[in-house]
């Protein structure tokens, strides 16, 4: 019996021990290793940015960037708002953090007290904005005393007040309409204006229910496209900026991503931005065209690579006669011109206006070395 009984505590022993080896095999037995190893694989939480853009095509890479997941860290949430300003009085309530929109912007901003920053310029018009007459007006000087359809506080304005001067023709003389581009197409078809500024594809629906409406400028001439005064940016709030600096760098991110997506995939990425917001894919590739390219008639979408030698934070020239550093000249041009029109009581320099950190970390992270501004 004592035998056995050894044989039998030594089997016992031997059978424990070899569990024992098998279970340090598997993993650790240490709680604390354990709870680690539970830690790690616990998904990490994501940070929630709220987006707003109007329905237009060239701020549609944001859903590139959410459908595909370009940057997995973020959890877009992206809002259709048609009213730029409507945006803008969100940012300040703290209940929007980024905005796409043009990108004149900033000097009322600075302004009003509205806290609200540039980050960057995405895209120069290149013939997708025209100013357009009826048929019945023959020169720009038949515009005196006429109504002329813009969008006031936009580009359009600008553009629009910058065209009637080099024709001889002053702001004051003249009666500006706000309107959104859909109802200045029924203005027009209407006869309720004499004129109007119109982007793609609205201009050319215009042209094909007006027979003989007139195209008098367009921002693909060359004296309009060295001036990149057409052109689109991203906003961001400033209470965001400040509170949120590695989400807005993140989104900051996620942005340029979709661009270079979509530069590779046009095809599905205009298909995607169709879909999102209601447009026909032929009227997409009217403004962003079909292989990824600049595209004249439409839009020159930058590369993040392009916008970081705009805004001067990366050095490199760029094509078609725009500068390195241009941001600055631009601020320039349209803050001159907010206070012809009585939006800005005063000159602001554009350092209180834009702020360049989450472009700065977007592209050092991409391998660009950033150059002092």
């Amino acid at each position: 019996m004592k035998t056995n009984l050894k044989h039998f505590l030594a089997r016992s022993l031997f059978l424990l021990a070899s569990l024992f080896a098998l279970a340090a095999c598997n993993g650790s037995s240490d709680p604390a290793e354990t709870a680690a190893s539970d830690k790690g694989s616990a998904p990490v939480e994501k940070e929630k940015v709220s987006v707003s853009l109007f329905s237009w095509p060239g701020y549609g890479f944001w859903f590139i960037a959410q459908e595909k997941n370009l940057v997995p860290g973020l959890e877009l949430d992206i809002k259709i708002i048609e009213d730029p300003y409507e945006s803008f009085g969100l940012m300040k309530a703290g209940q929007l953090d980024v905005t796409s929109s043009t990108v004149e912007y900033g000097p009322i901003a600075v302004d009003k007290n509205v806290p609200v920053k540039l980050v960057t310029y995405t895209n120069p018009s290149y013939g997708t904005d025209k100013i357009i007459l009826r048929p019945d007006i023959a020169t720009p000087k038949d515009l005196v005393g006429k109504k002329i359809a813009v969008l006031e506080g936009g580009l359009t304005q600008i553009f629009m007040g910058i065209w009637l001067e080099q024709n001889g023709v002053g702001i004051d003389q003249v009666e500006f309409v706000n309107v959104i581009m859909d109802e200045a197409v029924g203005a027009m078809l209407g006869s309720d204006v004499a004129a109007a500024e119109f982007w793609e594809p609205f201009g050319s629906k215009l042209l094909d229910g007006m027979p003989g409406a007139k195209v008098m400028a367009e921002s693909s001439d060359k004296k309009w496209i060295e001036t990149a005064l057409l052109g689109d940016g991203m906003y961001m709030a400033s209470s965001f900026l400040k509170e949120r600096p590695e989400a807005s760098a993140l989104a900051m991110e996620a942005y340029w991503a979709a661009v270079d997506w979509w530069k590779q995939n046009p095809e599905e990425g205009n298909a995607i931005i169709a879909r999102a917001i209601q447009f026909d894919v032929s009227d997409v590739e009217k403004v962003i065209g079909k292989d990824g390219s600049i595209h004249k008639g439409g839009i020159w979408v930058f590369s993040q690579e392009e916008a970081g030698r705009f805004m001067g934070l990366i050095p490199g020239d760029l094509p078609l006669g725009l500068t390195n550093g241009q941001i600055k000249a631009h601020w320039k041009t349209t803050n001159d011109w907010w206070i012809k029109f009585g939006q800005a009581s005063k000159s602001h320099s554009w350092e209180k206006g834009i702020v360049t950190a989450p472009l700065k970390t977007s592209l050092e992270k991409a391998g660009y070395e950033v150059v002092a501004e």
